[in-house]
């Protein structure tokens, strides 16, 4: 009599274990927490935990997908402006930009999955599941197509930042190379060019330790300018061919150029925008 308890017994607690083990298998994943510049959403992944929103609570899984579709809202609207340089709001945009760069695209895959999967749930068409649907497969396609942007506004970004680096420092590559190049004193008549630029406008000047400065616009000729205060003796001793011909001798690659798309991705050449050269 026992023994048949015993095994009743067993048999039982097998049963309750079989019933919690089914509650277990079908407990939904936890909840993820993502912050997104100002905006917050918790969301689950159903697919990645091989579970299914379909046995998941409809009143939990409609406030998921809420909150991640008002996030990507926020994230598309408070983007719009990244590309465009001259917006009041340009930086922030491009900084929440650049975030979910970083950060976003997990997040997108799990809502594009849940999407997915909501379309096989018994409750897709009842209360705001439709419009949560289609709300929200719009802002997925949205996000996505910013954020295949975001490489080529960086790029741009960059370039800009590039270009008025290269502006502010000007002054400081030309005093560099003076000093490098220039001998002590220097003496006129002797062509020792240290520096060379060209403005994005075309305009190229090729600058002598004397104070002699070769200039040139466009398809124009070069021009040999003299600085002002030199006597006559020193006026004597200037060859003016001397200077253009170190000017055409100038390596085109070391001139000293605001910097493009092209020249950005590139290695930068060694002593770029302070060669010196001397024409004998």
């Amino acid at each position: 009599m026992d023994r048949m308890m015993t095994l009743a017994r067993s048999i039982a607690l097998l049963g309750l274990g079989a019933v919690f083990g089914g509650c277990a298998a079908k407990q939904p994943p936890p909840v993820q927490h993502y912050a997104l510049g100002m905006s917050r959403a918790d969301y689950r992944d159903y697919t990645g935990s091989k579970a299914s929103p379909c046995d998941a609570e409809p009143r939990w899984f409609a406030e998921e997908l809420t909150a991640v579709n008002g996030l990507l809202a926020r994230f598309v609207k408070e983007t719009e402006q990244a590309e465009d340089a001259q917006a009041q709001e340009h930086p922030q945009h491009l900084a929440l930009l650049e975030e979910g760069l970083r950060t976003l695209p997990p997040v997108l895959k799990v809502h594009e999955n849940n999407l997915r999967a909501l379309t096989t749930c018994g409750f897709r068409r009842t209360g705001a599941f439709p419009d949560l649907a289609q709300r929200g497969t719009a802002l997925l396609a949205e996000a996505q197509g910013r954020m295949a942007l975001a490489p080529r506004i960086q790029a741009a970004a960059a370039l800009r930042e590039a270009q008025r680096q290269w502006r502010e420092e000007g002054p400081a590559r030309e005093a560099k190379a003076r000093e490098t190049w220039c001998p002590k004193p220097s003496q006129v008549g002797q062509p020792d060019l240290y520096f060379a630029r060209q403005s994005p406008e075309g305009h190229t000047e090729w600058l002598f330790c004397d104070g002699h400065v070769v200039e040139k616009t466009g398809d124009a000729e070069p021009a040999l300018l003299s600085p002002e205060g030199l006597t006559k003796a020193e006026r004597r001793r200037v060859q003016p061919k001397k200077y253009l011909d170190a000017a055409r001798a100038y390596p085109t690659e070391e001139m000293d150029r605001q910097p493009t798309a092209a020249t950005l991705q590139a290695p930068a050449a060694p002593g770029s925008g302070s060669a010196a050269g001397t024409a004998n």
